[in-house]
């Protein structure tokens, strides 16, 4: 059996709610729970549906649901089951209802819950032992693919491997991928036909070998429930009543697995957002949720708005996020209400380029770190996430921490029980608790003192190490494994060295991790589920978020809504930031993702269009008539983002500071670049002497509609508008120009370089 499905896995670790007394009764559970929580809690005849948005205490209010149910005699804990999707829910789901008294409720994920009755039931229904678990299927795909003689580099075989478990999630068959994915506008990384094929070689591969994938897992169970309906009805016997965690995930398949479990019933409790849907490339949809009134008519539905975790400041740019949306999703938005006291403004910040915008960042960070007695803001490193779009991008900010001596994490990739410096302390605390149970001496100490000693011995201090790397790395591990120690003594007094490393067991076996003190870096994905007290959001380019491949409208709009989810894990602090250029030097030839428009300080409002063609951004005319004013009055001149004066002559042309936030059409300022390179080509002068790169950035920034807004940029003086106007704005209205004319002599006048 794999870990996934062990029966005792762990429950989720040290919360608030995990250290509190066990209510004493049905009424007592519902103690501190809000007016939309406890009706959550009360709804339990029927189907129910909650619309939860981010940081409303949905587990809060599903687990008390659940447990309100048992100590009020209403539900029977071996006839319920709540599935969600990842190990670390499930486990925090039996934990909480462990603390809630309910402890003998099955909380799982849908591949454990399946594969468990997939064991139980395959003697009977098939016959013989279930064929080995695949952990995982890409060198299966690789193989596969050699058998087609398609050769796959490194990215194709990941993403044909996507493609195929997208396929089984969704139900297509090999033959109908091309068709299918068609339909789904899928932008296949192969030929179609191509995938297909490795597809079938694929699964042909497995029935040589007698192995199944994790999809199969699901697929095979839901074959037996149809096929079979004595076990069908014994399923359904066994379990009553259903919760489903993080509905709006749920796949094609998933939810017909759900179907087979419900009958005909409605005992059946979901909870989702479906403005949190950022899987659906997975087979994910938000349409099951969306849908549930239509498929139960009498279902009740609460909303859960109140927002206990972020500030009123990140809520209100995580509402503003949504507000622009578009499509069925965004239809059912939910309009979160802050209940937390006021915090800082989110922080936006341009910079030169990447390496500038990681070192920036990481600044930031130290300054957060440092004590409140320092000027700092006292915010732990495990306490700080930096958030990106693709795991490329983690590469400078690792390096950037590591300059900045800021230890950090990275979530996703080596799992914590399987560092090397883990495995051996759980190894020396077993047999430190064999020995302990022989020679009752050993154990006068208690157990964090027992486990300081025994760690002592291989590298962890009272004090971390100085600086980072390897070092750093591995006693931060083993400190975590200490403050685990200290949390779990706390949690239970009398508890014994014996029974901290049967907890640690039990936690390898969920992959529920303690805490880490460093700063966490993920992608946007793997955030999910998580929350921060400040969050940095990264890289917030254009083709970067959205995506360059995102292309439909659907697809624009997920970006869309991981971006809020990125918003969503802030607490209290949270930094949006972009660079202008890849490189030190490069162009500056990128502009902040369209997502923000109309949101942060300088931008304009949000249009329909998408960038390319007329530019995608309705600008008012603020932007330019602000330049106008500052040439004709003589007092200071101020920057239009965030009011600061302005003394240097670059950025009182751009009427901003160089390092506010800025509204630049990419696309547009290159068309002025090439067009002026040609301009001073024809002149025989240098370029700057047509306009400075000032001066175009201003007019991209601007983008100018009329001479009257053109003249009011600095640096558009009377006579370079009668000489350029025309081309300028053709240019900035996304108009060809007509093949250039030999220059005709001008008096001079293009030759000032401050221009």
């Amino acid at each position: 059996m794999t870990a996934a499905t062990s029966s005792t896995l762990f429950p989720q670790g040290p919360t608030p709610s995990a250290y509190a007394a066990t209510p004493r009764d049905a009424d007592a559970v519902l103690e501190g729970l809000d007016p939309e929580q406890r009706e959550v809690a009360t709804a339990l005849h029927g189907a129910v549906c909650v619309l939860a948005g981010a940081g409303t205490g949905k587990t809060r209010a599903i687990t008390h649901r659940i447990a309100y149910g048992v100590r009020a005699g209403i539900l029977q804990p071996a006839s319920v089951l709540a599935v969600t999707f990842t190990n670390r829910a499930a486990g925090e789901m039996r934990g909480r209802l462990r603390q809630l008294g309910a402890g003998g409720v099955q909380a799982r994920t849908f591949h454990s819950a399946a594969l468990r009755q997939l064991q139980y039931f395959w003697p009977k229904a098939v016959g013989g032992e279930v064929p080995r678990l695949l952990e995982r299927k890409v060198q299966l795909v690789a193989e596969a693919a050699a058998r087609c003689r398609v050769r796959l580099d490194r990215n194709e075989l990941r993403d044909v491997t996507g493609e195929i478990e997208w396929s089984k999630v969704t139900q297509t068959v090999p033959e109908d991928y091309p068709a299918t994915a068609a339909k789904s506008g899928r932008e296949a990384p192969r030929d179609p036909a191509e995938i297909a094929r490795i597809y079938a070689a694929y699964e042909q591969l497995k029935r040589d070998r007698s192995v199944i994938d994790f999809e199969d897992v699901l697929l095979l169970t839901v074959g037996v429930l149809q096929e079979r309906s004595d076990i069908a009805d014994q399923v359904r016997r066994q379990y009553q009543h259903f919760v489903v965690d993080e509905y709006q995930d749920v796949s094609p398949l998933q939810q017909r697995l759900l179907e087979l479990w419900l009958g005909d019933r409605q005992s059946l409790c979901v909870v989702g957002d479906a403005s949190q849907t950022i899987y659906s490339f997975t087979g994910a949809s938000p349409d099951h949720l969306l849908n549930f009134r239509t498929r139960h008519p009498g279902a009740t539905v609460v909303k859960l708005v109140r927002d206990y975790r972020s500030t009123p400041q990140v809520v209100h740019l995580a509402n503003g996020l949504l507000t622009q949306a578009r499509g069925r999703a965004a239809e059912h938005r939910l309009e979160l209400v802050s209940q937390r006291d006021p915090g800082p403004e989110p922080v936006y910040a341009a910079h030169a380029d990447e390496p500038a915008e990681a070192e920036a960042t990481a600044r930031r960070i130290r300054e957060l770190m440092k004590p409140v007695a320092e000027g700092g803001g006292g915010v732990p490193a495990s306490e700080i996430a930096v958030l990106y779009r693709v795991n490329a991008q983690s590469e400078l900010y690792e390096q950037a921490l590591a300059d900045a001596q800021v230890p950090y994490q990275m979530r996703g990739a080596e799992r914590f029980f399987e560092r090397p410096e883990v495995r051996e302390a759980g190894l020396l605390l077993r047999g430190a608790a064999r020995a302990g149970s022989a020679d009752p001496a050993l154990t006068d100490e208690d157990v964090p003192s027992q486990v300081r000693a025994v760690l002592g011995t291989r590298g962890w201090s009272p004090e971390p190490p100085a600086g980072s790397g390897a070092v750093r790395d591995r006693w931060e591990s083993l400190a975590a494994l200490v403050r685990l120690a200290e949390d779990f003594v706390r949690a239970r007094p009398g508890a014994t060295l014996a029974d901290l490393v049967a907890e640690l067991d039990e936690r390898a076996a969920a992959q529920h991790a303690p805490t880490v003190e460093g700063v966490t870096l993920a992608s946007l994905h793997a955030a999910k589920g998580l929350e921060w007290d400040a969050v940095f959001l990264v890289g917030l380019t254009e083709g970067m978020m959205p995506i360059t491949y995102a292309k439909t409208d659907e697809q624009i709009e997920e970006e869309r809504r991981l971006l809020y989810v990125g918003v969503t894990r802030a607490r209290r602090h949270l930094s949006l930031s972009w660079a202008l250029s890849r490189t030190p030097g490069g162009r500056a030839s990128r502009r902040p993702t369209r997502f923000l428009n109309g949101l942060r300080p300088g931008s304009g409002a949000a249009s329909g269009r998408l960038p390319g063609g007329g530019g995608g951004v309705e600008r008012g005319a603020g932007s330019a008539a602000v330049g106008g004013a500052a040439r004709r009055r003589r007092g200071p001149v101020h920057c239009r983002v965030c009011g600061r004066t302005l003394t240097d002559a670059g950025e009182m042309k751009l009427m901003r500071c160089e390092g506010c936030p800025c509204e630049l059409d990419e696309a547009l300022y290159e068309r002025l670049r090439d067009w002026r390179a040609e301009q001073a080509g024809l002149l025989g002068q240098p370029a700057y002497c047509v306009f400075t790169d000032k001066t175009l950035l201003a007019i991209a920034e601007a983008v100018p509609g009329t001479e009257s807004e053109l003249s009011g940029i600095s640096g558009v003086g009377r006579r370079k508008l009668d000489r350029f106007g025309a081309d300028v704005l053709a240019l900035c209205a996304g108009q060809e120009l007509p093949l250039a004319r030999d220059g005709e002599g001008d008096d001079g006048a293009v030759g000032n370089p401050t221009g």
